[in-house]
């Protein structure tokens, strides 16, 4: 569908106007996911000992906290084309918060399987988050601001890894026992995931314009039957190739993203000889870079489609992604701790430029079904974590083993990008459209600082 009044400027001090609202919302509430998400991959090396897990038993963990939200990422984007983005991510956020705070009473692997299986639901925020600002912005800054958003949310794999340790450290501190200092510790994510969930529902709305029961009510977007929203959406969705296409390629970024958060501090704790709080700073490093490399995929993404349009952002969409694949190659190989720390780095700015690249294509993939379209193709990043899961559950394979594996899958991924194809009349309607809101006035701007918001 298409909606009026979208942003076509990021002005990231405007915190009035609805569409800033909801991009700095939804970048925020997908980053203190992450802190119920990965919260306790940080805190592993206590939880091993305390709860006697071995090396499979890890894994299995690692492809619990990743499956589920698989299912839960293709159902939330219908979601949000039936209820709206508004109660979809506060419900979500509540809801998750539950079993984050109730992981601290397992105490066996299986009944801390099942808690990270439970609290992987809230890894589906990733696609609200995509959705709300897709809806909120232009086409010709769509890609930075989808790129923004999540880059800034997936910031919260890295403060995580350095943040948890440090609240681990601080309970500890006060005379609490290990073993009952981390499950304390993830009480905290939980406790501020309920409070944004409040906060989520009180300070954003759907759309410009307003939320979508009042806008179908008005007969300004279509209503939500067998035609338009809900499984019709998902369905619309799923029939398109291009679609799987990116579902491919997004299992090899961001699939792979979610991997190394679950195993960068045990990689390290286990083949640098460095403490567990060293450990966790340095894999923090990985998730740091988000503060602006997921934007500049979406950056370039969007500066490829100025001059070669919707074909522009699938070429940069494939040179990315082939450079992740050797350079999380060249990563695996590392024996020193400088140059394995530096491969890194280099490794994260270009599986987080990819990510970006690949939300810079999906808000044209299918506008009438927009949330089935960011649910299947945001669900390919879970499936890639599920199943690199398996290369770091394997006895048999080391750790750097499986990340020289996952760079060479990396790389046969990155050519899915050449089935998305546009016809020549939908390459010239999106060049038409993005001129148009290139040249044209931003509506925030327009309607002034103090002037009213939609209702």
């Amino acid at each position: 569908m298409e909606l009026a009044n979208k942003a076509t400027r990021i002005r990231l001090f405007d915190f009035k106007s609805v569409q800033m609202r909801a991009f700095h919302m939804s970048w925020l509430a997908f980053h203190l996911c992450f802190f119920g998400w990965f919260g306790i991959a940080p805190l592993m090396a206590v939880v091993r000992e305390d709860l006697n897990l071995d090396k499979s038993m890890v894994g299995s963990t690692i492809i619990a906290s990743v499956a589920i939200t698989v299912l839960v990422r293709l159902l939330i984007g219908p979601l949000c084309d039936k209820f709206g983005p508004r109660k979809t991510y506060s419900t979500l956020l509540i809801l998750g918060s539950i079993p984050v705070m109730c992981i601290g009473f397992a105490d066996s692997f299986e009944s801390f399987l099942i808690a990270r299986l439970c609290i992987g639901a809230i890894g589906a925020s990733f696609v609200i988050t995509q959705y709300h600002t897709s809806v909120m912005f232009a086409p010709n800054i769509v890609g930075t601001a989808n790129a923004t958003t999540a880059g800034w949310g997936n910031l919260g794999g890295g403060t995580t890894q350095m943040v948890m340790p440090l609240i681990f450290a601080v309970i500890v501190s006060l005379g609490v026992n290990e073993f009952l200092g981390w499950r304390l510790a993830m009480v905290v994510p939980g406790i501020l995931l309920f409070v944004l969930g409040l906060a989520y529902w009180k300070f954003t709305q759907d759309a410009p314009d307003g939320n979508y029961a009042d806008l179908r009510a008005a007969g300004k977007i279509p209503p939500a039957d067998r035609e338009n929203g809900g499984m019709a959406s998902f369905k619309k969705a799923a029939s398109d190739y291009r679609v799987w296409a990116l579902f491919v390629v997004y299992a090899g970024c961001f699939g792979v993203e979610l991997t190394i958060n679950n195993v960068a501090a045990i990689y390290f704790f286990d083949n640098f000889e460095v403490d567990l709080k060293t450990a966790g700073l340095i894999a923090g490093l990985f998730g740091l870079m988000n503060i602006f490399a997921r934007t500049m995929g979406g950056f370039f993404s969007d500066l490829s489609a100025r001059y070669m349009g919707l074909t522009g952002r699938v070429r940069f969409l494939f040179l990315a992604m082939f450079i992740e694949g050797i350079a999380l190659v060249t990563f695996s190989q590392m024996e020193v701790l400088a140059t394995a720390i530096a491969s890194m780095i280099v490794f994260s700015l270009f599986v987080q430029m990819s990510e970006g690249a690949t939300f810079g294509i999906v808000p044209f993939m299918n506008k009438k079904a927009l949330g089935g379209v960011n649910g299947i193709v945001g669900a390919g990043g879970n499936a890639g974590a599920v199943l690199a899961g398996f290369l770091f559950k394997s006895e048999s394979l080391s750790y750097g083993q499986g990340l020289m594996f996952l760079g060479c899958a990396v790389m046969v991924c990155s050519f899915f990008a050449f089935f998305v194809r546009f016809s020549p009349e939908v390459l010239a309607e999106e060049k038409a459209a993005f001129d148009t809101a290139s040249s044209g006035d931003d509506p925030i701007k327009a309607r002034g600082a103090n002037e009213p918001e939609p209702a």
